[in-house]
């Protein structure tokens, strides 16, 4: 059965099982390979993509809960590196391994499309469940203020 949704503003229609969970949809199927694997039970964010706007962890959703809806993954930030995030993250270093990156950029962008202007507590809030095994949560953090600012001035 083919189940269409709209992903990175093109619309897709792939040939996986309803159950099949997104994340491998938009990695094996579709080839995205931002969008990554960590735990497999939305618990350390890595497969962070926005679904209508919100995050959810991919590797729990299943594809057949994102027909006709809109998808966006890591690589709908910009291919250029000019998204205000992606342009911090680099001024401030953020990746160490990097592994988690994708998952911590797709959470940062939900909270800026909503808040312009996040406390340390806003931060903190939409950041938790996000998990970086290199501990760069002070660079997050500063990047993610340093987004906001570009961003209210834009």
């Amino acid at each position: 059965m083919a189940i269409s949704f709209n992903l990175n503003g093109s619309t897709v229609s792939v040939q996986s099982e309803a159950d099949t969970p997104l994340l491998w949809v938009i990695r094996d199927e579709v080839g995205l390979t931002g969008t990554k694997f960590g735990c497999g039970a939305a618990l350390c964010g890595a497969c962070t993509v926005h679904l209508n706007g919100t995050p959810i962890r991919a590797c729990q959703t299943p594809v057949s809960a994102v027909a006709g809806k809109k998808v966006s993954t890591v690589e709908s930030l910009s291919a250029d590196n000019s998204h205000p995030l992606q342009k911090a993250w680099i001024k401030h270093q953020v990746p160490q391994c990097g592994y988690c990156q994708s998952g911590q950029l797709m959470s940062a962008a939900a909270l800026l499309s909503k808040n312009k202007n996040p406390s340390d507590a806003d931060i903190d809030n939409a950041m938790s469940g996000n998990l970086c095994r290199c501990g760069t949560y002070n660079r997050i953090r500063a990047a993610i203020k340093d987004a906001a600012a570009e961003l209210r001035r834009a």
